[in-house]
């Protein structure tokens, strides 16, 4: 015996068709809508996002970065794709978490972290210092003051305005912001540079050709100093 419909299960039942119907019509509009800004948007771009905030320096490795894509209208120019082709690179600018990494923030392949970072016709040259960590940071700018002992004792100025590319902690790791301040003294060859032993910093500094000849005499016959320019100072 076939069980009669009440009014109420036939209103209910017709609803739902209609929904249905109604909520298909909404998907195929929607879908027909994405289709039509297909072409406006572009074919979608692989590109490789910041798994996290990445400071300048920094060599890249996998968990660092993860595959995405994005429309080719949104992605910015150059975005590198492929994990293999960013990983060992060194950034030369940083990112944000869930930036897209660009080839302009790639240092040359094959580079040193620190090799990577150096513009064409500078060149990277280290003092030790002993400021608090957290003192000088990677882009701040120092002046290097050199003071000869002997028969005539005096203090000279022997670079100015000279910009921290990184800052090494005592145990030598490359990091975008540490310590530094007073620096070596005769260079004796060996680890405890100026008497500052283990708790020695190092400034990666950039300086011209010619600056870092100076440096070098500078810290065989002398005590070099770090002073440190305001923020304000750059530029004057």
């Amino acid at each position: 015996m076939r069980r009669k419909w009440s009014p109420a299960s036939k209103l209910f039942g017709a609803l739902a068709v209609i929904f249905s119907i109604a909520a298909f019509a909404i998907v195929r509009g929607y879908a027909a809508r994405v289709q039509a800004l297909a072409p406006a948007l572009g074919s979608p771009v692989p590109v490789l996002v910041a798994t996290r905030a990445l400071p300048r320096g920094t060599q890249l490795s996998p968990d660092m970065l993860r595959a995405a894509s994005l429309p080719s209208r949104f992605a910015p120019p150059g975005p590198v794709g492929s994990t293999s082709a960013a990983v060992g690179r060194t950034l030369l600018a940083g990112l944000g978490a869930g930036e897209v990494l660009t080839r302009t923030r790639l240092g040359a392949a094959g580079a040193g972290p620190i090799a990577a970072l150096v513009p064409e016709g500078l060149r990277a040259f280290s003092v030790a210092t002993s400021m608090p960590a957290g003192a000088v940071r990677a882009r701040d700018h120092v002046d290097l003051l050199a003071t000869f002992a002997g028969g005539r004792p005096h203090t000279e100025t022997v670079a100015s305005a000279i910009e921290v590319l990184m800052v090494l902690p005592p145990g030598g790791e490359a990091g975008s912001s540490a310590g530094a301040g007073t620096a070596s003294g005769p260079d004796t060859g060996g680890p405890d540079i100026g008497g500052l032993g283990e708790e020695a910093q190092t400034l990666v500094l950039l300086v011209r050709p010619d600056q870092a000849e100076q440096l070098a005499y500078a810290r065989a016959f002398a005590d070099i100093s770090i002073s440190v320019e305001g923020a304000g100072a750059e530029g004057d």
